[in-house]
């Protein structure tokens, strides 16, 4: 049976869930190109009657040559050569038009192959943009990884190889049925009776290894997934001391990967030898009529050799048919699991009322209203949250970690939809923008910086595609981060890794910072932004940061108070309330939470 990679998405069943249902889910994708099918069943049917055709054929040189070996035996004549020849001319054109239009067939079956697989990618693709970040946070990245590489090419292989198989090996069946028939038809049920013992070893062991490639996927899909996660993390992994863990958790998955893959490619691997061996002793049953139907003379030798060969071939499509069974198996497993994701719930229809056109004119007001919200419906963390941030404000958002300092942000930007409630921008339902056009109001720097594989210049630029040199290099220096570029071998060109790891961590929040600079946004959010630089350093970005936010509606996540102490309105939340709102001053005055935090760091400032 042909191998090649396998699906590994880590919620594969070991059974499918709808193995008719999915093939016909398949086809219905595959209609954009069933002319093109139409033709491949013509030139794979044309290739194989062809191919048929040959042993009939080369009966007759046969016939020829044996009757001319006796003519000359019994010296009433000789060989006759010019006829051999004919016949053979002719047969070499038959077997040369038939390679031609297996040729032509294969060309477009892998065209379509490839073509289709593209099209898995691009649905996939364009459907990772229409997902809530819900369903990432319930799903493994290395789970949708599988989907898109292995499980697409799993169902590209097997379009490529099975789709003309099943066409040859149905017509290689019948035709030689026919050829058979036309030659001996008591040879021809002689050649039959083994037929149903060969089908019935193929039911048998089909139905044994449906569910060990079902489990050889999932197995597969905990394997890689591990290796992912473990290779992402191997710096944790070391510094914890991890190692022996991690390694006992891949001996346990890939112990049923090792279970599971042996299982199922031993059973498969059982049709061919057992066919095999069933359509030998029809074989041997065949050439003994033969010889005994041939001293009667009511057979030729041309004949029994061509009935012979048809004997040989007719076993094969048949294995191939159950090999494609088989395969269709692992096939309807990756295509269930494609579609799976293909037919996850999207974000919600955008209705968008304030026209793209407008989106200059904000100012930048923000106002909550009343708002209720669960990462899960029955655990609600953010209780009827209530506030109006005029344009311009600076707000800092401070509590202990869970308080949902962050969550308030993601509704801010429409990450999640609130459970109830409303979210205003200048007086607009954030849902009366279309989502890109929210976002674009937008600059973030996260605690978690994001950078990815290419030059500085490049990541820079994210923030603002269509951004001049010059105003790149003035963002970096308000950013403080012009400096540090330069004095790399290759400045603005340096090409950062895909772990960012040929540049510190401050040094790459100093380019997430640089970023939210050049797209010079309406309302700015930043999460912890200074988190990871130096006290120096956090000074000069600090002085950066006042500058960008003048004149600009703010957010500020901070857990080190001393550097929110200039914010316009500081919001204190504990468990998804606002427990106090005020300034630096008011609430230090009030003596409640906010000055008990403070206090717990000025006096940790100071031990320290």
């Amino acid at each position: 049976m042909p191998r090649g990679p396998m699906g590994h998405g880590g919620h594969a069943t070991e059974k499918a869930k709808d193995f008719k249902g999915t093939l016909k889910k398949l086809f219905a994708y595959l209609k954009p190109y069933y002319v093109k099918f139409i033709f491949i069943i013509i030139f794979a049917t044309g290739s194989t009657v062809f191919a048929i055709f040959g042993p009939k054929i080369l009966a007759k040189a046969t016939d020829k040559l044996s009757e001319g070996i006796i003519s000359k035996i019994s010296n009433t004549g000789g060989i006759d050569f010019g006829a051999i020849a004919e016949i053979l001319i002719f047969l070499g054109c038959i077997y040369l038009l038939s390679a031609l239009l297996n040729y032509i067939q294969g060309f477009l079956t892998s065209g379509i192959s490839q073509r289709v697989a593209y099209d898995f990618r691009k649905a996939i693709s364009e459907k990772m943009d229409r997902l809530p970040l819900s369903y990432f946070d319930k799903h493994s990245s290395g789970d949708t990884l599988s989907r898109v590489t292995n499980d697409v090419d799993l169902i590209a292989q097997s379009l490529n190889q099975s789709m003309t198989q099943i066409v040859t090996s149905v017509v290689t069946v019948i035709g030689i049925l026919i050829m058979m028939l036309t030659i001996s038809i008591p040879m021809t049920l002689m050649a039959l009776c083994v037929l149903p013992v060969s089908m019935a070893l193929m039911g048998i062991i089909m139905k044994r290894t449906q569910k060990y490639f079902f489990k050889q996927q999932e197995s597969l899909g905990n394997v890689n997934g591990h290796i992912e996660e473990m290779y992402g993390a191997h710096q944790v992994v070391k510094a914890f001391n991890g190692e022996e863990e991690s390694v006992e958790k891949f001996v346990v998955y890939n112990d049923d990967l090792y279970e599971s893959a042996w299982k199922s490619q031993f059973f498969s691997g059982l049709l061919q030898p057992l066919t095999t061996f069933v359509g030998n002793i029809g074989y041997v049953g065949v050439c003994l009529l033969g010889g005994f139907l041939a001293t009667g003379g009511s057979i030729s030798i041309g004949d029994i050799q061509a009935f012979i060969q048809y004997v040989r071939q007719f076993n094969q499509p048949i294995t191939q048919l159950a090999q494609i069974m088989n395969q269709l198996q692992s096939t309807a497993a990756a295509a269930e699991r494609v579609f799976e994701f293909l037919d996850e719930e999207e974000l919600s229809k955008e209705t968008p009322v304030v026209e793209h056109e407008d989106i200059q004119k904000i100012d930048g007001s923000v106002t909550f209203n009343n708002v209720n919200f669960g990462y899960n419906p029955d655990k609600t963390i953010i209780n009827d949250f209530s506030m109006h941030v005029h344009a311009g404000q600076s707000v800092a958002i401070v509590g202990p970690t869970g308080a949902g300092k962050t969550t308030i942000v993601k509704l801010l930007m429409r990450f999640y939809e609130l459970n109830s409630g409303s979210i205003l921008i200048d007086g607009h339902d954030i849902k009366d923008f279309s989502r890109s056009d929210l976002r674009s109001l937008f600059g973030m720097v996260l605690q978690d910086t994001w950078l990815f594989g290419g030059t500085i210049k490049e990541n820079l630029k994210y923030g603002k595609l269509d951004a001049t040199d010059e105003e790149m290099i003035k963002a970096c220096e308000l950013a403080y981060a012009d400096h540090f570029i330069n004095t790399l071998e290759d400045g603005y060109e340096t090409i950062i890794n895909e772990e960012s790891s040929n540049i510190s961590q401050g040094q790459k929040q100093l380019l997430t910072i640089a970023r939210a600079f050049l797209a010079d946004p309406k309302i700015l959010i930043l999460d912890e932004a200074t988190s990871s630089v130096d006290t120096r350093t956090e000074v000069l970005i600090q002085k950066g940061m006042d500058k960008l936010m003048e004149g600009r509606t703010s957010f500020i996540i901070a857990h080190r108070l001393s550097t929110i102490k200039d914010a316009s309105t500081i919001i204190v939340m504990k468990d998804g309330d606002i427990v106090e709102l005020g300034n630096h001053e008011s609430l230090l005055a009030k003596g409640g939470f906010y000055a008990d935090l403070y206090q717990s760091q000025f006096e940790s400032s100071k031990e320290e």
